[in-house]
């Protein structure tokens, strides 16, 4: 009997085991060759499942030390449905922080594809032209505050991104564009009366997914420097288990190329993205492109998503869908060239 009993465990447990092994996510890379990116890409894409939604990412780095970070996002707020998210965050503007986040019908986006141009709520925000040299962005808001960032793009590096640009985990997808990897900017911000004539340089990407991103992935990790660094630009997401998935771009003899990631690793040991990470991190590349090396340990600001959401009912709402608060880690440090590196780290607070 106590045969029988032990058998029907470890019947039991081997099950489980090979349950677990089969229903194993696995990733899956984009389809197709390195390519330039496209108004196609910029315009917003179908939503293909309820719980789908898509980010617009601005992060400007000034002149004169202030920055600003700016989304736009289509997203499911639970309890809510769908809403359009506006967030800003300004840091060091006159030595403090501000931040805003709006919510809006998701009728009141309208993508025009012949002008390559979004807008939200009229034009109080405003995504114009192709990313690149001429592109506009606007965002005005009166909450708290009265907010402004009025850019252009002066000058753009050529955004490039693997195939379709679409990963898959299992049966989600989840995809990554870098539209501006650098570029430099003019234009001005305000915070009430205060306003501000800035240029300095900022970088830009866009991201969909088939459901909550923290389903998905435990961390997110950006960067972007100034186009002459060897490793200019990049955003490498880590799986809820660990697996890798995004891209950099990397300034080889032959050109540009997309550099694909093998393997992170903090301090020397292999990085899971469980939690943020606290020391040096460094990115494993294909094809023999030289490894990348930038410390993590002094973090400038950390922003928090429900930023961007409002309401208590609906913070809570999105804080248990989310698995927790999803933070925002951000810093600059100096990488393993000498050269000045602007990072952010995202995922659940630990």
């Amino acid at each position: 009997m106590r045969l029988q009993i032990k058998n029907f465990a470890l019947g039991i447990c081997t099950l489980f085991f090979f349950s677990t092994a089969i229903h194993a996510a696995e990733v899956s890379a984009p389809q197709g060759a390195d390519r330039a990116l496209t108004v196609n890409d910029f315009m917003p894409h179908q939503a293909i499942s309820k719980e789908y939604n898509e980010t617009w990412s601005y992060q400007f780095v000034f002149d004169n030390g202030t920055r600003a970070f700016v989304n736009y996002s289509v997203l499911n707020v639970p309890g809510s449905g769908r809403k359009i998210g506006c967030d800003l965050n300004f840091w060091n503007f006159k030595g403090k922080t501000y931040s805003v986040g709006r919510q809006y019908p998701p009728e009141r986006l309208v993508a025009n594809k012949e002008k390559a141009t979004i807008t939200i709520k009229t034009d109080e925000y405003l995504l114009e032209n192709k990313p690149g040299k001429g592109h506009h962005v606007m965002f005005s808001a009166d909450k708290g505050g009265k907010f402004l960032l009025d850019m252009t793009f002066e000058s753009a590096v050529p955004g490039m991104v693997p195939g379709n640009g679409v990963w898959t985990f299992g049966k989600e997808k989840f995809a990554q564009y870098i539209h501006i990897p650098y570029g430099r900017v003019t234009g001005k911000i305000a915070y009430n009366e205060d306003t501000l004539t800035v240029k300095g340089y900022a970088y830009m990407d866009q991201t969909w997914q088939t459901t909550q991103a923290t389903d998905i992935a435990s961390r997110t990790i950006n960067f972007s420097t100034n186009e002459k660094a060897s490793m200019y630009a990049g955003r490498i997401t880590l799986t809820t288990d660990g697996q890798l998935m995004g891209y950099a771009l990397y300034n080889g003899q032959q050109g540009t190329k997309v550099a694909i990631p093998t393997k992170i690793k903090e301090g020397g040991a292999d990085y899971n993205g469980k939690k943020f990470p606290k020391t040096t991190l460094a990115f494993e590349w294909k094809n023999g492109i030289p490894p990348m090396v930038f410390p993590v340990n002094k973090v400038l600001q950390k922003a928090s998503l429900l930023d961007k959401v409002e309401g208590w009912f609906a913070k809570k709402a999105m804080k248990i869908a989310a698995g927790g608060e999803v933070l925002f880690y951000r810093g600059r440090s100096q990488n393993g060239l000498g050269k000045k590196i602007d990072w952010a780290i995202t995922g659940v607070k630990d």
